[in-house]
């Protein structure tokens, strides 16, 4: 069946296809999610690192090998020293944690005190149900204490797994480009190279400014909570930073993390305020003028895409999903912009504002040459 005649069938029956595989596809996506995610994670590290690797091999004259081998350990040494200078600060705000007992105490006693009188609800009542919460959480121990052991080591062998999958991409990467062009047929292998360097150039200068902006927004959060004289500035500008990759829910997160330190640490609630507000600031200069300008136009999707697929995104894999949506959904745009029964998926995909404000700025420039 050709395109005309896919085109000529009636409504519903297209419809009914579009959302039985859709729904096929969320499926294989749940169950496979241990195969499929680090395997996405892996393709993503693979692009960035492969200029690397192949300056190792074609110029350091090393084997392809050993190339992707260094590639790979410089890139756990960058994670490692992050994660290093996340976790001294982590260890530096745990002997915090008498202060924020303390803190935390005095809060309840107030909330308690405004329950009482707004709600007419005595000490006693309120006591009763804390401890009917307290009980079941306990209960519950045991269980949420081998959950996270669970978690854990699922985590470790996520990140083996991912760095393993990597190091296999670069090595055979010629391999791989051989047999997604032998896939089609011979007439699309020129599209489908096209959209392969397409899609590797995208990736690596999305990850490259999104290193970029996570940089700008952890050094200037950093200096803006030191000067205003906010404990653990440091860590509260990684974690703002690191956060930040994930969009519009990742600065929330931080919001409320940075506000709770800054609560259990502060003696003035002045200072939670400033907290605030500086990342309120920080996301609007980031969003409308940091973004655009370091991104640039390589990732163009509408906003309401971008929610959609971060929330769907966290529903099927969770806070890998969360990470991965915007590449995904910015890959599978570039595919869709490029076959022909696919064109108008990667409309509404796309941020059609966007492309009519840059064409009337050509179009004025013209005018003016």
């Amino acid at each position: 069946m050709d395109l005309k005649q896919l085109k000529s069938l009636p409504f519903h029956i297209k419809l009914s296809s579009i959302l039985i595989s859709l729904v096929t596809l969320c499926y294989i996506t749940i169950v496979a999610k241990e195969i499929l995610s680090p395997l996405i994670f892996s393709c993503l590290f693979s692009i960035l690192l492969l200029p690397l690797a192949a300056f190792l091999e074609n110029k350091m004259k090393l084997p392809r090998s050993a190339a992707s081998m260094v590639s790979i350990l410089l890139l756990l040494g960058c994670i490692g020293f992050i994660l290093y200078v996340i976790g001294s600060q982590m260890s530096d705000l745990a002997s915090d944690w008498p202060q924020f007992q303390q803190q935390l105490l005095r809060t309840l006693d107030g909330l308690q005190d405004w329950i009482a009188g707004t709600f007419h609800v005595n000490a006693n009542k309120q006591l009763t149900y804390v401890h009917s919460a307290t009980s079941k959480v306990m209960a519950s121990g045991t269980t949420m204490l081998g959950a996270t052991l669970l978690s854990l080591s699922s985590l470790m062998l996520f990140f083996v797994f991912t760095f393993i999958y990597t190091f296999f991409f670069l090595l055979y990467r010629r391999l791989i480009m051989k047999f997604l062009i032998a896939v089609f047929l011979d007439e699309n292998s020129a599209t489908v190279y096209e959209i392969i360097e397409r899609v590797q150039y995208m990736i690596r200068k999305y990850i490259i400014g999104l290193l970029i902006e996570m940089a700008i927004v952890s050094f200037v959060v950093c200096l803006a909570f030191w000067l205003l004289g906010i404990k653990y500035a440091v860590l509260l500008g990684l974690i703002t930073g690191l956060f930040n990759i994930i969009p519009y829910i990742g600065i929330f997160s931080a919001l409320v993390i940075s506000s709770l330190v800054t609560f259990a640490t502060a003696t003035a609630f002045s200072k939670v305020i400033l907290v605030i507000v500086t990342l309120i600031i920080t996301h609007l200069i980031d969003s409308n003028i940091l973004l655009p300008v370091v991104v640039g136009s390589k990732v163009r999707i509408n906003a309401l895409v971008t929610v959609l697929g971060v929330i769907i995104g966290e529903m099927i894999w969770g806070i890998p999903g969360m990470f991965l949506s915007i590449p995904v959904i910015a890959v599978l745009k570039i595919i869709f912009d490029r076959v022909d029964g696919l064109k108008s998926w990667g409309i509404i995909l796309g941020d059609e504002e966007y492309k009519q404000n840059k064409l009337a700025t050509r179009l004025s420039t013209k005018s003016r040459k």
